[in-house]
């Protein structure tokens, strides 16, 4: 399924693999973090399935990341071409713990030297591939779009955005920079709330994102991880966006895979698993709140007292959010605890003995796409990132909304003021405030046992429908995505 190559090998093999080359090679730059690998991950996996070689690129460790932590791919059918995977060298960077006070700034350093320091090798890689096939395509993480006018350099390179967040975050994005809001009806009859940019992100994340978007404007299309289905007159209201005008926008999700059984997860199965297999159907509060994001000492412990105040069963991913590199020893992938202190407060608890009946406490990495597709799992405490959130729609399960920064805040409004397939666990207009043990008890509650819940489970399970069938042969996914193949491979 997966195949490391580099540079060297790939030039040195050139005449050898000549006459399949004829077909347009793909290359993929993700954003160096979990949520953004795993969706062009997921893309590169649809890619190959069609026959298209895709190249994938990235820091060794996190090509490694990304490898390790895919979940839920059969083995490689007939015509399936083998992902290859691209090394690129990166110097030394700082890589601090994440902080709850400034979102995504341990992150930054690395973001900022792979868009530095990938230009190179990622130029060298286009120019091989150039001389063996008459185009070649890159598609590139919107935050990642040096890569754009890296792909202006070589000849007969044709670049694409992939926006990992929502057409809804996405819009209001745009919408807040320029002060003026949705140009529609339909969505001032929402009464949003502002949700201005500045509260979502730090000033440097902030001036990172514009350096990247200002250079998006070359590119020939857009894609997203999302389906018409969801988010069809938010996609078209982007889609007048100045900017747009002359791109093609398609919208080819979900993205990831939609059938998880026991026997499509990579290594043995996750002990959580085996528990979940032992409750009933729709019952378990699956807690997680993704890879970037921390919480503080207080606020886990009023989230523990909640989770056994409101007497459901659960599965709480307790971990500290990921380095740089999850690789070194501070951060090592097999080892990620949560930090000391919070350990302390819950061993004084002596939490897991005393929720051992309802509940399981993961520290490390945790399966969330097969715990989703778990037929005993009935809801999602999350943050609301949108990997997660379509991981969760698509599986049919009501989020209960707990957003932190960046896309976050807007998704929630998407999923529980549009979509209404979720509840607001914590209210962003308070997000500097500790979420006590009862208002997190009365949300657990709202949705999975309430009359509410009731109907919001039904809401996300008929949504999850729309989700499913848009992939499907006739659905609006499966439409864009023969569309993009078609175009690419003209």
């Amino acid at each position: 399924m997966f195949e490391i190559v580099s540079l060297k090998a790939l030039m040195a093999s050139k005449e050898e693999v000549r006459p399949a080359l004829r077909v347009i090679p793909v290359v993929v730059v993700p954003l160096p973090a979990q949520g953004h690998l795993n969706q062009l991950l997921h893309l590169s996996h649809l890619l190959a399935a069609r026959g298209i070689p895709v190249h994938y690129v990235g820091s060794a460790s996190h090509n490694r990341q990304a490898r390790e932590r895919a979940l839920g791919w059969q083995p490689e059918s007939p015509g399936h071409r083998p992902i290859r995977f691209h090394d690129f060298i990166l110097p030394p960077f700082p890589s601090p713990p994440a902080s709850t006070h400034a979102p995504l700034a341990h992150l930054l350093p690395l973001f900022d030297a792979a868009a530095l320091h990938f230009r190179s090798p990622l130029a060298a890689l286009l120019r091989s591939l150039t001389t063996s096939s008459r185009r070649v395509v890159l598609i590139h993480d919107s935050t990642m779009a040096f890569a754009v006018s890296v792909a202006a350099s070589v000849p007969h390179v044709e670049a694409f955005s992939f926006h990992s967040v929502s057409a809804f975050s996405l819009l209001l994005y745009y919408c807040e920079s320029r002060g003026k809001p949705p140009d529609d009806p339909s969505i001032a009859k929402l009464n949003i709330p502002d949700i201005p940019n500045n509260a979502c992100f730090t000033e440097q994340f902030l001036d990172f994102l514009r350096r990247q978007h200002e250079s998006t404007a070359a590119d020939s299309g857009r894609l997203f991880n999302t389906c018409r289905g969801i988010e069809g007159r938010f996609i078209d209201l982007l889609a007048r966006e100045p900017q747009w005008r002359t791109q093609k926008t398609f919208a080819i999700g979900p993205l990831n895979p939609l059938s998880i059984t026991k026997r499509t997860g990579c290594g043995p199965r996750h002990p959580c698993l085996e528990w979940l297999d032992k409750q009933p159907p729709a019952s378990v509060l699956y807690v997680s709140f993704g890879t970037a994001s921390a919480l503080s000492d207080d606020q886990v412990v009023e989230l523990a007292w909640g989770l056994e105040a409101s007497r459901q069963r659960f599965i709480w991913v307790l971990r500290d959010a990921d380095r740089a590199d999850i690789y070194t020893e501070e951060g090592d992938e097999g080892k990620q605890k949560p930090k000391k202190s919070q350990e302390e407060r819950l061993g004084r608890l002596d939490y897991d003995r005393r929720v051992e009946r309802v509940g399981r406490v993961v520290r490390g990495w945790a399966p969330q796409l097969e715990i989703l597709a778990h037929p005993s799992t009935g809801g999602f405490m999350s943050h609301c990132g949108w990997n997660s959130c379509m991981e969760s729609m698509s599986m049919g399960v009501p989020l209960l909304a707990w957003p932190m920064h960046s896309d976050q805040p807007r998704n929630t409004l998407l999923l529980t003021r549009v979509l209404r397939v979720g509840i607001t666990a914590r209210d962003w207009a308070r997000r500097n405030e500790v979420v006590p043990a009862a208002a997190i008890r009365d949300s657990i509650v709202r949705l999975m046992v309430s009359e509410e819940g009731k109907e919001v489970r039904a809401r996300a399970t008929a949504v999850g429908g729309v989700a499913r069938q848009a992939t499907t042969e006739g659905g609006t996914s499966r439409a864009d995505f023969d569309a993009f193949i078609t175009h690419i491979t003209k």
